[in-house]
């Protein structure tokens, strides 16, 4: 029964296929540089073999005969083709993988995919001897069904492809979008995307909507996050005093990231108010309430050491304050607008127009 010399090429590359099979997988998933040189050496074994047998894989059989040699002939190419396919798959995983973040997992299994795909088409043309082109022909017009029928899931993993060669985020970056939703990317698959909030909630968004909306990256090009703080001062004080207190706010706040200056910018100034924002950064979103927090805990102390008022805000303002003559004291004014003085209309009124109105 294996008589014929070509019975024992083809016999041998079914051993060396079966037993890269068994070593591949001892060695395990951990070991991925391993499997691939496991996986090459094999797949150069076997060429070796078939090359001196006089054997080409890619080209169609001739045995047609169901015996023991027709038999070992479609079990090699097939052997041969699936450690080729490993061999693919292994440089893939390794060169994607491995060089790139986790984030790229998509677009390693895209390529995977194509192989597989590749590989089972070229077994069943150069093995079985199978009509490829109208295979081809016919899956075409399923795939056109299956598209429309599937258009909305399809979006989603087009859309992932883009997102993974596009980079806008990585697993781990905290984004926020246009909506004012905001979290850490903690998965990215083929359909979505899920983020992980400050409350501890995942919020899953599909990859087709995260594609149509803006998106601002706070991780990029760290994760230090700035935040500024307005802050009203009484108009009584000087603007120097006011900045250099200010100053000594955010110089002994320890919450606030040290590497990038803090900066005390005075923004505006009336009657009533000088208004300061207060531009600091902290390690990450996350530090966010924790250090606003501080700061205005440290306003309010250093205010009432330094004899800082703060003013009222613009809206307990019902009406413009009076006009005085110059020679009148308006260091009491302050006072009696924050004491809810509020301008009476119908005051000085002569007594027969307010006897009227009644």
């Amino acid at each position: 029964m294996l008589e014929d010399p070509s019975s024992i090429p083809l016999l041998s590359v079914n051993l060396l296929g079966l037993c890269g099979i068994i070593v591949w997988h001892l060695q395990g998933r951990n070991r991925p540089k391993a499997r691939l040189i496991i996986q090459i050496w094999f797949f150069a074994a076997m060429t070796g073999v078939l090359g001196l047998g006089g054997i080409l894989p890619y080209r169609v059989g001739t045995t047609q005969a169901p015996d023991m040699p027709a038999f070992l002939a479609i079990s090699a190419r097939v052997l041969w083709w699936t450690h080729l396919a490993w061999s693919m798959i292994g440089a893939v995983r390794i060169t994607v993988l491995d060089r790139r973040p986790s984030e790229a997992r998509l677009l390693q299994d895209l390529m995977v995919a194509v192989v597989y795909v590749g590989v089972s088409l070229s077994i069943l043309g150069f093995v079985f001897g199978a009509p490829v082109g109208t295979l081809v022909a016919t899956s075409g017009a399923v795939a056109v069904i299956l598209g429309l029928a599937l258009q909305n899931t399809l979006g989603d993993v087009f859309s992932g492809v883009a997102l993974t060669l596009g980079r806008p985020f990585g697993i781990g970056d905290w984004i926020q979008l246009a909506d004012g939703t905001e979290g850490r990317v903690i998965e990215n698959n083929w359909r979505s995307t899920q983020l992980l909030t400050s409350a501890h909630n995942v919020v899953v968004l599909p990859n087709s909507v995260l594609a149509k909306v803006g998106l601002t990256n706070l991780t990029r090009p760290d994760e230090t996050h700035l935040i500024a703080l307005t802050v009203r001062i009484a108009s009584i004080h000087e603007p120097s005093l006011v900045e250099e207190v200010m100053k000594t706010v955010l110089t002994s706040c320890g919450s606030i990231v040290r590497q990038a200056a803090a900066v005390v910018a005075l923004k505006s100034i009336d009657a009533a108010a000088i208004e300061v924002e207060l531009q600091f950064r902290v390690a990450d979103p996350l530090h966010r309430t924790a250090a606003r927090n501080d700061v205005i805990n440290l306003v309010h102390q250093h205010c009432r050491e330094n004899g800082l008022q703060l003013a009222m805000p613009p809206q307990s303002y019902f009406c413009p304050l009076p006009s005085l003559p110059e020679s009148a004291d308006t260091s009491e004014m302050p006072r009696a607008r924050s004491a809810g003085a509020i301008h009476d209309p119908l005051k000085g009124l002569a007594p027969d127009i307010g006897a009227d109105l009644l």
